[in-house]
């Protein structure tokens, strides 16, 4: 059993833990629960509960008895007593069931929607009757009332199928190409399908009629979410009389109250994912939806998250065990997994045990740091050549390692390792070299790109320090050390031009601190080549100058600023005046082009023309059309009047027709006639 918590609310996952395979025999099970401390410490509530591959569905019967389960493969259901906390029964299947329904309180009555368009009802004592609807399904509901079985598939029709007199009756004509999901109100037995458009359709069952239609797609995409197409429905369930709750295909979850057409609350998962079911809490009203990845509890009144699973496999199904805190996945993997939360409510009568469980574990917490003892991971048992100490009382089995006596570790450590108090020695030593050189004087190594730059960031580095010492505020991190910025002193392609526009204006006295720092530039290179060549530490020097020149920078800027610009219009000035000497050079020569082989010139009047011909009227238009032969209108027998025109032929088209003519002609002269080869009568055959 895990125990995990989120928003302190504390979730049991029953299922964790190794299951035994079905094969092994009793004594081999005993002797593995022995051996093994994890199978000795789980918890199996339900027998064998499980599927041999994938778990696609699964439901709880009305009397909370029997937990029912479909999956693959082979295509089967399994029926679960809880009374028994074992297996009842299993049953396989000719296909995969899309989705099923328990009409009874028990497992006497169920109703199989399968992936190849059948039907097929099962009874008390298994398979009874089997029926095929005319499109693939994907959902249906059972209608109490009138005992008429719902199905929404891949059709613009809602097919209806009565048990009571075992046909179908006229289905429903709906406005949507394709229906994903269905459901059916408890308290007023209205209908709701959720279509492939986004919308949610509401009929009435006794007079077969629309009463109500909902654009869900719309009302999904808000500010903050992000759509790449339109969201279809993807799952639906009603609450109460009035509450709706859907779920889309892109992620949301909208809560409908049905008087209205706005959502009270819409709620995004975050994921992108298609949500797989949708499932009401009406103690704490909370709402739990599910996707393939997670699983979301919050407030169906404010939207805030009251705690969340993360399986370790995909889901497909939540069924949440009615009146209890119970909560049941069927996921992609061979085990279904059932989840305790005391917060939701008490544990079913079958295992009531679990109450117990849960309050011995609340009250008598494990302490996760232990002054007397030492956590060890199985990798440092193998070290120390402790392994075989696993499952004794030495060693306290928590999370990934173990807890052991601090006394017996140093002991192991000791034997283990009997040089480790030199190697202590020696660490100490090396760290306190390490604090005798930080405190000499250290050269500041630049980068090989943008030098000035470097210096001008350590300058202004250092300044920062200074005034947060003295206002006791962090240090902000600096650009030469973050990874970001490192192409930047490193790549040439990011060196700093000095003598653009752009640099000159935005740094008016990049002359004089240019100067400046191209000094600190040279002394520190200087000192590196002393380094290199007597392979000491200097000491630098270059400092003192730039407190004697920074009020003369003040004073200077305006003055700067103004040279800068004169400077700029000096050379705009010449850069104009040699360009006009270009211009003057050069001579412009008149350029010639050819028409292609085929092709008229025509003229600009052209176009003039077909300009006046648009402003016309349709009548001078035809009249035109009538004194060229392009047009031919003429009475009928009737009374009105008939209009036959003549498309004009461009010369492509022309050309291709006298082609064809020619052809023809040819064709002609080359024919031979066949006229020899016909017998004539009261002779014999020519050919045999």
């Amino acid at each position: 059993m895990q125990v995990s918590s989120l928003n302190e609310v504390k979730i049991y996952s029953l299922s964790a833990g190794r299951s035994l395979p079905e094969w092994l025999s009793d004594r081999k099970k005993r002797a593995l629960q022995k051996k093994d401390v994890d199978i000795r410490r789980r918890i199996e509530l339900i027998q064998d509960f499980e599927m041999p591959t994938v778990s696609t569905k699964i439901k709880v019967s009305r009397d909370g008895q029997y937990v029912m389960a479909v999956g693959t493969y082979k295509p089967r259901v399994r029926c679960f007593d809880t009374y028994q906390l074992s297996q009842k029964f299993e049953r396989c299947l000719d296909s995969e069931v899309v989705t099923f329904e328990i009409l009874s309180d028990d497992y006497s009555k169920i109703v199989f929607l399968q992936c190849d368009r059948f039907v097929e009802f099962h009874s008390q004592h298994g398979h009874y009757y089997r029926t095929r609807i005319p499109k693939f399904g994907r959902d249906f509901s059972y209608h109490y009332p009138s005992c008429d079985l719902y199905f929404v598939g891949a059709s613009s029709e809602v097919y209806r199928l009565n048990l009571e007199q075992g046909r179908f009756l006229n289905s429903l004509q709906t406005d949507a190409s394709e229906s994903n999901v269905c459901d059916i109100n408890p308290v007023h037995f209205l209908f709701a399908m959720g279509t492939a458009e986004g919308k949610v359709e509401c009929w009435d069952p006794r007079t077969r009629n629309r009463v109500g239609l909902l654009d869900c797609a719309l009302s999904s995409v808000t500010a903050d979410t992000e759509i790449d197409g339109l969201p279809s429905i993807s799952a639906l369930k009603f609450d109460g009389a009035l509450n709706m709750a859907v779920g889309t295909s892109t992620g949301q979850v909208l809560l409908y109250d049905l008087r209205s057409s706005n959502p009270l609350i819409v709620k995004d998962h975050h994921y992108g994912l298609p949500i797989k079911s949708i499932q009401f809490q009406r103690q704490l009203d909370l709402i739990i939806s599910a996707d393939s990845r997670i699983i979301k509890m919050w407030n169906k009144d404010t939207g805030k998250i009251f705690t969340s699973m993360e399986p370790e496999y995909d889901i497909n199904d939540v069924c949440l065990y009615a009146n209890s805190g119970m909560l049941m996945t069927a996921s992609e993997a061979p085990k279904m997994n059932i989840y305790y939360i005391p917060v939701l409510g008490p544990a079913p009568k079958w295992c009531s045990f679990l109450d117990n469980l849960t309050e011995e574990l609340e009250e008598n917490p494990e302490s996760t740091v232990y002054d007397d003892y030492k956590f060890v991971t199985r990798k440092d048992l193998e070290n120390l050549g402790l392994a075989h100490l696993i499952g004794s009382s030495l060693l306290r089995a928590y999370m990934h390692g173990f807890f052991m006596d601090i006394r017996l570790y140093h002991k192991a450590k000791m034997m283990a390792n009997p040089f480790a108090y030199e190697e202590y020695r020696r660490e100490k030593i090396r760290q306190k070299i390490e604090e005798t050189r930080a405190q000499r004087v250290q050269l500041k190594k630049l980068p090989k790109v943008n030098k000035e730059l470097a210096l001008k960031l350590i300058e202004e580095e250092g300044e920062e320090q200074q005034v947060t010492r003295k206002r006791k505020q962090k240090n902000l991190p600096s650009l030469l050390k973050d990874d970001r910025f490192k192409v930047m002193f490193e790549n040439p392609d990011f060196q700093v031009d000095e003598q653009s526009e752009e640099f000159r204006l935005l740094n008016p006295l990049v002359s004089k601190i240019s100067e400046k720092r191209k000094r600190k530039l040279k002394i520190l290179e200087e000192l590196e080549t002393q380094e290199q060549e007597e392979e000491e530490e200097p000491e630098g020097k270059a400092s003192d100058a730039e407190s004697s020149e920074s009020s003369d920078d003040e004073k200077g800027w305006v003055e700067e600023v103004r040279k800068q610009r004169k400077l700029l219009r000096q050379e705009e000035k010449v850069k104009r005046q040699e360009r006009f000497k270009e211009d003057q050079q050069t001579l412009l020569k008149p350029h010639f082009f050819e028409i292609k082989e085929g092709e008229e010139f025509r003229s600009f009047k052209d176009s003039a023309k077909k300009q006046k011909l648009m402003k016309k009227t349709l009548e001078d238009r035809l009249k035109l059309e009538e004194k060229l032969g392009t047009l031919n209108v003429s009475d009928t027998t009737v009374g009105s009047k008939q209009a036959t025109f003549k498309l004009k032929k461009s010369e492509q088209q022309k050309k291709q027709q006298e082609a064809e003519k020619q052809h023809r002609q040819e064709r002609k002269t080359l024919r031979r006639s066949a006229s020899h080869l016909k017998s004539k009568r009261g002779r014999g055959r020519l050919f045999h």
